[in-house]
């Protein structure tokens, strides 16, 4: 996969997950089965860094029971921001779809002289 195909589809990806979360908890291992039926092909070593990242921006939350160690089963919710970007994203998500797929040109923003 190239450095291209990879920025766009982490960004896919990260979608997929604030989208699963805001409905209810996830856990890696059912996100990697979710982006699979979705087409992705993604590897523990890629998705959980990325929840990691996403969790330090705030987006995520993270829960595991700490009885069990670093290898517990890590369960992940949207937080308050995590929302705040979900909705951003679904206007842009939305706005994209329909310049690119339906093919509804969008005005470009009128310059404003004084």
């Amino acid at each position: 996969m190239s450095d291209i195909e990879r920025e766009f589809l982490l960004a896919f990806w990260k979608v997929h997950i604030l989208h699963h979360a805001s409905r209810e908890p996830v856990v890696g291992a059912w996100i990697m089965k979710e982006l699979a039926r979705h087409g992705y092909s993604v590897s523990p070593g890629s998705l959980y860094p990325l929840l990691a990242r996403m969790e330090t921006r705030g987006w995520l939350a993270c829960r595991s029971d700490p009885a069990l160690g670093p290898k517990a089963r890590k369960e992940y919710t949207l937080t308050e921001e995590g929302h705040r970007v979900l909705d951003q994203l679904r206007d842009q998500v939305a706005e994209l779809y329909r310049e690119v797929v339906l093919g509804e040109d969008t005005p470009a923003p009128q310059e404003v002289t004084p």
